[in-house]
């Protein structure tokens, strides 16, 4: 497995090797070992399976407490995933890191917690698994509004047919903070 840098250290991009030939191919998605030589040592204690269409934009989502690490990818489709850095003490706290997560490229992304996070699907229908470091506590959950000004994610709405279709979830759409008024971290 390849750890790929990215401008947010803490954030790693995974590139697995894969193993394949005419009957298909193989590539491990977990390996304690080879995660802990990149860098990424967490004990994950939930596994998550979503499942969207294009257009669908989940998060930015995050948990005051508990706050959750994450190592996500894409099984089938694509997105444009994105982490935020909440961390008060942290050097690139307010920066923001976009990738595109594939069946494809077979990519991974160690979101370390302390980040909020989220994703738009931009295929027609897209399969996004992830592995979590602590469980979901739905009274610690909050969102961060997708389009804040302040934070700036260059999102490709081009490639779902606009900013009109982006699909929002009611939570999202309601009870999304601003940057200004967003709880983060220490």
């Amino acid at each position: 497995m390849q750890a790929i840098p990215t401008e947010i250290p803490d954030v790693i991009e995974l590139a697995p090797k894969v193993f394949g030939d005419e009957r298909g191919f193989f590539l491990e998605t977990w390996n304690e070992r080879t995660y802990c030589d990149a860098g990424i040592r967490a004990t994950f204690v939930q596994d998550n399976w979503s499942r969207s269409r294009r257009g669908i934009l989940r998060g930015l989502h995050y948990q005051v407490q508990q706050p959750q690490g994450k190592l996500v990818r894409v099984t089938r489709g694509s997105v444009f995933d994105v982490a935020v850095d909440l961390r008060r003490s942290s050097a690139t706290f307010g920066q923001h890191i976009g990738r595109v997560l594939s069946e494809e490229n077979k990519r991974a992304l160690w979101i370390p917690p302390g980040f909020a996070h989220g994703f738009l699907v931009i295929s027609d229908e897209a399969d996004f698994v992830y592995k979590c470091t602590e469980f979901y506590a739905p009274e610690f959950d909050r969102t961060l509004a997708w389009n804040d000004a302040t934070v700036a994610i260059s999102w490709p709405l081009e490639l779902v047919g606009g900013r009109d279709a982006v699909q929002l979830s009611e939570k999202d759409r309601t009870k999304a903070a601003s940057w200004a008024t967003a709880e983060t971290f220490a």
